[in-house]
């Protein structure tokens, strides 16, 4: 059963999707919208959106998240980035849940960032470290019963 259209009459993504402020769209689905973002880290730079308000990720009805990843591929193909292997350009998809993950604006959405070279694009810090392989297997196990 499909979930109906859901939107936050105060949400910028919302009122962006409704048209009442503009934005330099892309590709729009029943589930999802697509447009450029205005503040870009490189050329290319774009937002795709559930057309279903939820702050989080794991507030969306499935059927919308099932429709934006194909959107992000068919627009990862019209930026020429579906370049085959490593080198070459490459992208990123960014989602982030929460103030404390970066997320600014509580609409769920994806970003779509070129990284064509390094001085563009985004540039992650990634502060890992070597697991512990007994507290690993000992978590993964915790996991799994959670999900039977």
């Amino acid at each position: 059963m499909a979930s109906a259209v859901k939107h936050e009459a105060s949400c910028i993504f919302c009122k962006i999707i409704k048209g009442e402020i503009p934005s330099f769209k892309l590709v729009e689905t029943a589930h999802s919208y697509s447009f450029l973002d205005i503040q870009p880290t490189a050329k290319g730079h774009l937002l795709v959106i559930p057309k279903y308000h939820g702050a989080k990720l794991h507030n969306l009805p499935d059927e919308y998240l099932q429709d934006i990843l194909p959107v992000v591929k068919k627009l990862t193909v019209a930026l020429g980035l579906n370049v085959d292997g490593p080198e070459g350009a490459g992208y990123n998809v960014l989602q982030n849940n929460g103030r404390i993950a970066h997320q600014v604006v509580d609409h769920v959405h994806f970003h779509l960032i070129p990284k064509r070279d390094e001085a563009t694009g985004l540039i992650v810090g990634w502060p890992a470290e070597d697991a512990d392989m007994s507290e690993l297997a000992a978590y993964a196990k915790e996991l799994q019963a959670k999900l039977a």
